[in-house]
């Protein structure tokens, strides 16, 4: 990999960042751009993060979106975010706080990189737009073993419209018996082509109800 490494204070301070360090990364085609305003930020983690990246991004890039797919990411540690992280346009940001307490939870940062890829229109169910970024977090993810996150187990109380993980068990047990399925509904929301009827068209014609019976059922994955 190679790593074109700047401090840009300056640069930083007319960007509003006063204490930033902005720093280039490059590698195949890849380029991460990481914005560090948290003065804590711990070395290990920052290197779990580019690693998480450049082994994730190109992965997903070429299963889901290859043809369009931004290859030149923002990543902002932000001390001033209070939730999680999120993704806007090709630029992701991350709290500091989160990363200080969950140190090992890098692969926060392929899900919110999934929804680079995704770049779907308007329209797309927030349900299964989530679902797919925590199945391809579930799929790709470097950490989630050391990060304690998983998939949960069935429960009966629970509804496919739950998204983030639940949705993303539920389609990993759909891909097991059809296994293009997660790619064909990725493809539809992009294309502004999905409706309930594409989880018929996509499973011999099982709607998604039906398949959530199914799974109930026998939820072995």
């Amino acid at each position: 990999m190679t790593i074109l490494k700047v401090i840009l204070i300056a640069i930083a301070a007319m960007l509003g960042f006063s204490s930033a360090d902005i720093v280039v990364y490059t590698s195949a085609g890849y380029k991460l751009t990481l914005v560090n305003d948290d003065i804590n930020f711990q070395q290990d983690t920052r290197q779990r993060c580019i690693d998480t990246f450049f082994a994730t991004m190109p992965a997903m890039c070429n299963r889901f979106n290859n043809a369009a797919c931004s290859r030149d990411v923002r990543v902002t540690i932000d001390p001033k975010y209070d939730a999680v992280a999120y993704a806007s346009g090709n630029a992701v940001v991350i709290s500091a706080n989160w990363l200080r307490n969950n140190p090992q939870d890098t692969d926060v940062m392929t899900h919110e990189c999934m929804h680079i890829v995704q770049s779907y229109p308007g329209g797309a169910p927030g349900w299964l737009v989530e679902g797919i970024a925590d199945y391809a977090r579930w799929k790709f993810g470097r950490n989630n073993l050391a990060a304690n996150w998983r998939l949960p187990d069935f429960d009966r109380n629970q509804h496919y419209t739950n998204a983030y993980r639940v949705t993303a068990r539920f389609l990993a047990w759909c891909e097991q018996r059809y296994p293009n399925i997660v790619n064909q509904l990725d493809g539809a929301l992009r294309s502004k082509t999905y409706t309930n009827n594409s989880w018929n068209l996509f499973s011999g014609g099982r709607s998604v109800d039906q398949l959530w019976l199914d799974y109930s059922i026998n939820p072995n994955i």
